[in-house]
């Protein structure tokens, strides 16, 4: 039996995106992280802080973490949807960079 990879594997019908997203966000506020969660078009955003939306298809979680110069394009981190506690901790590092690097602005 062939295994799927995270984009292909079939979704339950009470997971949606908004769910996914609010599951996010109450790991989140255990990091001490507030956070506003809008839904529309299939998709949900997460609104961490300036710099930092979380976007998920209910599937998988994905957010920007840097620039490509070379490219010209940004670069983006993902995780599986299924693991909302996990996703929190790797955005919570995000956060707290993206707010030292602010405060020393």
């Amino acid at each position: 039996m062939r295994s799927m990879t995270p984009r292909q594997a079939p979704r339950l019908a009470s997971i949606t995106p908004v769910r996914i997203a609010e599951q996010l966000r109450a790991e989140l506020e255990r990091h001490g992280i507030a956070a506003d969660v809008n839904d529309g078009y299939g998709l949900a955003v997460v609104s961490v802080w300036h710099g930092l939306v979380v976007w998920t298809d209910g599937l998988n979680l994905w957010w920007r973490v840097g620039w490509s110069r070379r490219r010209k394009r940004p670069i983006y981190a993902w995780h599986p949807a299924s693991e909302p506690p996990r996703a929190a901790n790797r955005i919570a590092i995000c956060y707290a960079n993206l707010r030292a690097a602010t405060a020393h602005q």
